[in-house]
């Protein structure tokens, strides 16, 4: 008997500061006559960062960048086919500004949208789960400096290049790896982009860098054949200081030294796969492992 895959959804916790506690937004839906947390299902070939940036933008009409992970939940929904298992992923988003919801415009699914004290809206959510994940989001820093590590994309093989190796150029489904990263790294609203000065580092990154106007910085340090540890932590911690979100990209051999350095775990990635290291308050709090980006 053939097991159908989970239905993939995402969402966001998505808060501000409030006088007394932190508020959160919740969604009213009519057709369900319930009060949840904004998510939705993945389009095809969609991540769930990205997707949980536009749900959130589609069902408040607040544009948001992710901090940290939530757990992810777990339940069954009823479909055409019978019983089917569902799988949510979360992140905390801290709302721009004031969390301004004036752009809302109530729809087919979502009437309305309503900031609430983080102990009124335990009581006013309508499923057990999302209770438990507002207790989640409560325990753990709401906040974080996402630093986001990308290897470069699928490239031409070594054997076939008769050029410089620093020239060798992305494969076609590299290319379609690197315009699918476009929108994962900028749910993390990343806005400054060090990379290998190879050129399939460079190409990687580009069209993230044309479609947000990110600030980039090409680095032989981070190159294969001129790796310099040095300058790879100096690189590191002064992405770490600041306050500027940042994407380091380069190769396999390179990986490990930058994760050493990060002080987590080495990381075995696939081309143009992405890791996301939430820090807080110098420590690291998170690490997320995304997928490449479907080429076809």
């Amino acid at each position: 008997m053939a097991t159908h895959p989970p239905i993939r959804a995402a969402g966001a916790v998505v808060w501000r500061h409030g006088s007394r506690e932190p508020e959160v937004l919740l969604v009213h839906r009519q057709r369900y006559r319930d009060w949840s947390l904004p998510k939705g299902k993945l389009d095809p070939g969609e991540s769930g960062p990205a997707a949980a940036v536009r749900e959130v933008a589609e069902e408040t009409g607040v544009r948001v960048r992710l901090g940290p992970p939530l757990p992810d939940q777990h339940y069954t929904v009823d479909s055409v086919g019978g019983p089917r298992a569902k799988l949510v992923s979360y992140w905390a988003a801290r709302a721009p500004a004031d969390g301004d919801v004036s752009a809302f415009d109530a729809n087919d699914e979502v009437d309305e949208v309503r900031w609430s004290r983080l102990s009124k809206a335990r009581r006013r959510l309508t499923y057990a789960r999302d209770v438990d994940l507002l207790e989640c989001f409560a325990e753990a820093p709401p906040i974080s400096a996402p630093l986001v590590v990308v290897r470069h994309a699928d490239a031409r093989r070594s054997e076939h290049w008769k050029g410089d190796d620093i020239e060798r150029p992305l494969s076609a489904a590299g290319h379609r790896q690197s315009a699918g990263l476009v929108s994962l790294l900028a749910a993390y609203g990343v806005r400054r982009v060090v990379t290998s000065d190879a050129l399939r580092c460079v190409d990687t990154m580009l069209p993230f860098v044309n479609a947000s106007r990110s600030a980039i910085r090409l680095e032989p340090a981070l190159s294969q054949e001129d790796a310099n540890p040095k300058i790879v932590a100096r690189q590191l911690r002064r992405a770490l200081d600041g306050r500027t979100r940042v994407a380091f990209c380069s190769h396999r051999p390179v990986l490990p030294l930058i994760f050493e350095t990060l002080g987590i775990e080495p990381v075995t990635i696939e081309p143009a796969d992405v890791v996301v290291v939430h820090r807080h308050q110098g420590n690291v709090t998170a690490v997320e492992h995304h997928g490449r980006p479907p080429s076809d």
